[in-house]
């Protein structure tokens, strides 16, 4: 075991859990929601979204695993803060699911495949190995949250008000826990072949996984067979942020050897959207429920 003094990579660090609640703003959105009702983009979002409640779920439960193995008090609490932020994180993309399958997105259904496959993994790999897999699925979310904290046209790009608002939050959080899992890997013994083969195979896997979802999502939307709209939408896509070359260096900068995910230095930008969110005036204060 690690000493205490080592097992947080930041003992300041604030893991805050907002109760929020988004679920009256999803009402009126339309099908194609995302900028200029862009056909791609909507069912990217929406992919997105149906693996992030059962997925959040498996983090918590392969963090939770090691929790009382963490001695140090702070990383601990940030333990604690993880957990608080990932079940409402579940919970409100949980809501918009709903609210995308009634406009005929497959995110129930695709919720149901991925709790069964999580849990079959569960009973089939070991802790550490599960443990490994958030440390890496977090160096995903981490990387996604710093291009929407970062990237105007990313933002732009939700289109709907309500969309953007869920992906701001998300973002926000995933970047003030973005190293907590890391360090609980290391903190019980996690190695560094492990960490990286796993890495190795959802950076592959993950992306794939994803598109074979979105073409199935596409196959089953009408307005995909409209001439031309599929490929203009195709062509807008491969010059959006997400696809530009700088995102998959920082996905494999996971592998480097003295990696951790502070190296990117996000705490500016954290600052400045817990003020713009959160703050004395902040856009999403009328979101919080008790």
């Amino acid at each position: 075991m690690a000493p205490q003094s080592t097992q947080t990579s930041n003992a300041g660090r604030a893991v805050p859990t907002r109760r929020i609640s988004f679920e009256e703003s999803l009402r009126d959105l339309p099908k194609h929601f995302t900028r200029d009702g862009d056909l791609i983009t909507s069912h990217l979002v929406a992919a997105l979204s149906a693996v992030f409640p059962d997925g959040e779920d498996f983090f918590v439960r392969s963090v939770r695993h090691y929790r009382k193995e963490i001695t140090d008090p702070e990383l601990k609490r940030q333990v604690n803060g993880f957990i608080g932020q990932e079940a409402m994180h579940g919970r409100e993309h949980r809501a918009f699911n709903d609210r995308l399958a009634e406009l005929g997105y497959p995110t129930k259904q695709v919720e149901r495949f991925t709790k069964w496959g999580l849990e079959t993994r569960e009973k089939i790999a070991p802790a550490t190995a599960n443990l490994a897999a958030t440390a890496a699925l977090e160096h995903f979310t981490a990387t996604l949250a710093e291009l929407v904290l970062s990237s105007e046209e990313t933002r732009e790009s939700f289109g709907a008000d309500a969309v953007r608002n869920i992906f701001l939050w998300h973002a926000l959080e995933e970047s003030e826990h973005k190293a907590v899992a890391f360090d609980v890997y290391k903190a019980v013994g996690g190695t560094e072949r492990m960490r990286v083969w796993t890495m190795n195979g959802l950076r592959y896997g993950f992306v794939a996984g994803m598109a074979v979802q979105i073409l199935i999502s596409l196959a089953f939307d009408k307005e995909t067979y409209k001439p031309g709209k599929l490929r203009a939408s195709w062509q807008k896509f491969k010059k959006s942020p997400v696809m530009q070359k700088k995102i998959w260096d920082q996905l494999k900068d996971y592998n480097r050897p003295d990696f951790h995910p502070d190296d990117s230095d996000t705490d500016a930008l954290v600052e400045e959207w817990r003020a713009k969110l959160f703050g004395a005036e902040g856009t999403l204060n009328d979101m919080l429920v008790a």
